[in-house]
């Protein structure tokens, strides 16, 4: 994700993801990154970045937005919002974008908040798989639970609308193993996000490894359901990309079953 270098362009992100070996790039919009791919950007602008990314044999894997939908007083600009960022992923070519649960307001108890969540992705859906394009919920904020994000895709209950598993919060928040976060949200995983970080009052970012999140549990998991889609490393504010991104991709290709 581009929080690791939001200070490069889209070509110089792409010639990182190139020199480390990886797949494909998130380009995290809505935060003023460099690289360029924003919702306003125009038609012309869009297909340059497409083409960019195709030249340079990386994939745009997701969009990584800011969208939240647990405050129903936000559920129509929500869902406009969500309609124009399905709309960028189709035009630059990425399969996915990636939404928040969002924070439940006061008075709103997590049944009724499910709901909300549920009727604005229902809402969504339609469009997303005109666009072909997947919406994944974040296993994040008030959603780190599994068994709410579970929920919230099974009332939706559409192949468009899925989960973003991020395996460090049901761990952190929750107190799930990676066994069962990844045991109820199997069938729904389109996307995830890595990164490791220290316990305690003041948890951190860590290299891979030296934390509290396993893995290589995750890989192996995720192997063993031939899982097709991409794990994204998720560092925000961290020390420098050129020492964290070589480092941590070794270590998560290490992990990766021989075949």
């Amino acid at each position: 994700m581009t929080f690791s270098c939001p200070e490069l362009s889209l070509t110089e992100v792409l010639d990182l993801a190139r020199r480390y070996g990886y797949d494909g790039i998130e380009p995290r919009i809505e935060e003023g990154h460099l690289h360029g791919i924003e919702a306003d950007i125009p038609a012309d602008g869009r297909a340059e970045a497409r083409r960019l990314a195709e030249d340079a044999g990386i994939a745009v894997c997701c969009i990584a937005t800011s969208r939240t939908y647990a405050d129903p007083a936000r559920s129509a600009m929500e869902e406009d919002l969500t309609r124009r960022a399905i709309d960028l992923a189709a035009d630059v070519g990425s399969p996915r974008i990636r939404v928040f649960g969002g924070a439940i307001p006061a008075g709103l108890d997590r049944a009724a908040a499910i709901d909300v969540v549920a009727g604005s992705l229902s809402a969504v859906a339609g469009h997303a798989r005109d666009r072909g394009v997947t919406v994944c919920v974040e296993t994040h904020d008030d959603w780190c639970d599994p068994e709410h994000v579970a929920a919230v895709v099974e009332r939706v209950d559409h192949p468009s609308i899925a989960v973003n598993w991020d395996i460090m919060h049901p761990v952190r928040a929750c107190g799930q193993s990676i066994d069962s976060a990844f045991g109820r949200l199997r069938p729904w995983i389109r996307h995830v996000h890595f990164h490791d970080g220290t316990e305690g009052d003041a948890p951190t970012l860590c290299p891979i490894g030296q934390g509290y999140v396993d893995h290589r549990r995750a890989v192996e998991l995720l192997a063993g359901v031939d899982w097709p889609h991409y794990m994204s490393g998720e560092w925000i504010g961290w020390e420098p990309y050129d020492a964290h991104l070589p480092r941590e991709i070794a270590t998560m290709r290490g992990y990766e079953p021989v075949r």
